[in-house]
């Protein structure tokens, strides 16, 4: 495709008309790229803010297709939805490189390491090296999702709740009818059409039936009327206020360190309040029933574990110490719930998995050649990304990464071999982690990494530096591909190009290479990384399980809570696995492992504020939802919140760079605030 076409004047296109003989790259625009771009830029520097902080990133798929679709209407003619997926597309590959490369936990973790205990001393790199790090796990996952959209979206059509409700947001601005799925939506998304408008040749003699699809009608009109109208006002008073927020934050510490239980707690117990939007924002994106669980685990870890740990003598020093105090020791119970969940969850996914691969290789029953297979496939080949590009991408992509990181980390570190087992490894575990996204709407990449790291404890043993790096590997193939086929299934429904999807990935993950690594290497400057400002909590969940597999010593103690916790935690995934199987309506209820146990890694500061933003969104769709726009405008307002701290944190950086210290400790009485002196 010519540089001459993709830069084109635009013409106006209906959005509604997707012709199967149009351009094969109609969407793949100069303009689509820029956008998808800036977004993703603004949440590389927000996710690695946040997820240095408390190990938590957001995807944001379906905030950047709809900040895109507010920043296209500036544009002399608007994007077309199409384009509005490329920008989705890019935005999203751009933004999530600080989990997949690992910024926001690998790096951190060599970091940490120490001579006597690990056989190997920290490792920093350099911003060059960390960029060389970032290009070998870049595209593995890009060029891997091409073939596993075909599997699990075209021919076992799995429902990817959230790249279904960013394809029906898509829908309700673009003047589109609803994509034609009945699928299962993302938890907490209120539906915004109705299986009247999904089916128009129903026809029903029920007045009521009739008045409430007129209702459901008028709701989808009326959000994007309200959204089009109000949507920059409501985007822009929400990022002013929480941008506003976290500048007197850095200039008045104690903002975002309340101490509303005490002082006295707040200071050696660490229970104090952080009323930061951005919290607040994500709990709304995240959902009642997950900040519930959050919150469940930080009581737990936080009010029980934690000083019944310190008053026995378990971890006796300070409370926040990740190696001998009581942060420390309930990390590990909080390693034995994640690891626990995330494998009884997988349980099914791999008995699926083992079961088609018997049934694709094994002996051929009588009729099967008899019966042809079915091609579910939508679109033209000029529009699907040819084998050959995967094939040669694959294969490129596995050996460039290996020489890199043998480049970056020498023989000592890691043996090319074993990278190369840890690609392989990523391979199968993207297909594991895929299913379960699409069928749960959560990548258990955490759990997967784990997986890969009690691999490499057999491959490589005592090595703590290959177990980190090659667990790296592996989980940053399965976090990339799951993240992408997200889009690939919004752009499935809306019917936009997978070719110019696949452009926008790439495109998105080469930029993201280089500010991620530049935004890493500028906070490593300015502050302590982990430390008071930025703990990077799963740092200490990667290096300790290294730790744990080299040695195999524990806290004291902690054995018995990590068996208890790891079969309380394994029984209640197994139990949500069934219901989910079943479609009980009560499943979100039942707690969630993996974010009952970020309840113990973060302080209780950060789990507060955003069980905040839970409850708001819980009321809101139970009450206040009933009026147009309102679950458009909340995302909008949520969108704002997050991103307005994760761009201002970037001032913060600069002022923090240039020794531009705080204006007061006024209310802190030392040892409240974050990184403070006292």
């Amino acid at each position: 495709m010519g540089i001459w076409n993709w830069i084109r004047v635009r013409k106006p296109q209906s959005c509604g008309d997707v012709s199967e003989s149009r351009s094969s790259q109609a969407e793949f625009t100069f303009q689509a790229v820029s956008i998808g771009l800036l977004i993703g830029c603004l949440l590389c520097f927000t996710n690695l803010y946040f997820g240095l902080q408390t190990g938590w990133i957001s995807m944001m798929s379906l905030q950047s297709a709809l900040i895109g679709f507010l920043l296209s209407k500036m544009l002399p003619t608007p994007l077309s939805p199409q384009e509005i997926i490329v920008v989705q597309t890019t935005a999203v590959a751009t933004g999530t490189m600080p989990l997949a490369a690992g910024f926001v936990g690998i790096l951190p973790a060599l970091g940490l390491l120490e001579e006597e205990k690990d056989g190997s001393p920290p490792i920093h790199l350099s911003w060059l090296a960390a960029v060389g790090w970032s290009c070998s796990v870049a595209f593995f996952g890009v060029f891997l999702s091409p073939p596993i959209r075909k599997q699990v979206i075209i021919k076992e059509q799995l429902a990817f709740p959230s790249g279904t409700a960013t394809a029906q947001l898509i829908s309700v601005l673009h003047r589109m009818p609803p994509p034609d799925t009945t699928l299962r939506r993302r938890s907490g998304y209120r539906a915004i059409d109705s299986e009247d408008l999904r089916d128009p040749t129903a026809v029903t003699d029920e007045p009521e039936n009739n008045q409430e699809a007129a209702e459901d009608d008028l709701d989808v009109h009326d959000e994007r009327d309200v959204v089009q109208r109000e949507g920059w006002e409501d985007l822009l008073s929400s990022f002013l206020a929480s941008g506003a927020m976290t500048l007197a934050a850095y200039f008045f510490p104690i903002v975002f360190a309340i101490p509303i239980f005490g002082k006295y707690l707040a200071r050696e117990w660490l229970w104090s309040f952080t009323p930061s939007l951005s919290y607040v924002g994500q709990g709304i994106i995240m959902g009642f029933p997950t900040t519930l669980s959050m919150n469940l685990g930080m009581l737990v870890g936080w009010g029980i574990l934690s000083p019944l740990s310190k008053h026995s003598g378990w971890a006796p020093g300070p409370v926040g110490d990740m190696s001998i105090g009581a942060r420390g020791w309930i990390l590990w119970v909080s390693l034995a719930i994640m690891c626990a969940d995330s494998l009884v969850s997988l349980l099914p996914l791999v008995y699926e998995f083992c079961t088609k691969l018997v049934a694709l290789y094994g002996p051929a029953k009588s009729g099967d050649d008899e019966e042809p297979q079915e091609d579910y496939e939508v679109e033209t080949p000029d529009r699907l990304v040819p084998m050959k590009w995967v094939i040669n991408g694959l294969i490129s992509s596995i050996c460039v990464g290996t020489i890199l990181v043998w480049i970056v980390f020498g023989n000592d570190g890691i043996k090319p071999w074993a990278t190369f087992i840890g690609f392989m490894m990523g391979g199968l575990l993207s297909i594991l982690g895929v299913r379960a996204l699409g069928e749960t709407d959560l990548n258990p990449v955490s759990g997967l990494g784990k997986i890969s790291q009690l691999l490499f404890a057999w491959i490589q043993p005592g090595n703590v530096v290959a177990n980190i790096i090659a667990g790296g590997v592996a989980e940053a193939g399965a976090q990339q591909a799951g993240d992408l086929m997200q889009d690939l299934k919004t752009g499935h429904l809306i019917r936009a190009s997978p070719r110019a999807q696949f452009y926008g990935q790439l495109i998105g993950s080469s930029l993201s290479i280089v500010v991620s690594a530049t935004a890493y290497t500028l906070y490593q400057r300015a502050y302590t990384i982990p430390g008071p400002s930025f703990p990077a909590p799963t740092a200490y969940v990667w290096l300790s399980l290294a730790r744990l597999l080299r040695n195999g010593q524990l806290p004291q103690n902690s054995a018995s809570f990590m068996v208890l916790f790891a079969i309380i935690f394994g029984t209640v995934a197994a139990i949500k696995v069934m219901a989910t199987q079943r479609n009980h309506p009560y499943t979100k209820w039942i707690p969630s492992g993996i974010a009952f146990a970020i309840g113990f890694l973060n302080t209780p500061s950060f789990s507060l504020a955003r069980l905040i933003g839970g409850i708001i969104e819980f009321i809101y769709h139970k009450r206040a939802a009933k009026s147009g726009g309102a679950d458009i405008r909340l995302i909008v307002i949520a969108s704002g919140f997050v991103l307005g701290e994760g761009v201002i944190s970037v001032i913060s950086l600069v002022l923090k760079t240039y020794g531009v210290g705080v204006a007061s400790c006024w209310g802190c009485s030392g040892g409240i605030c974050a990184g403070c002196p006292a």
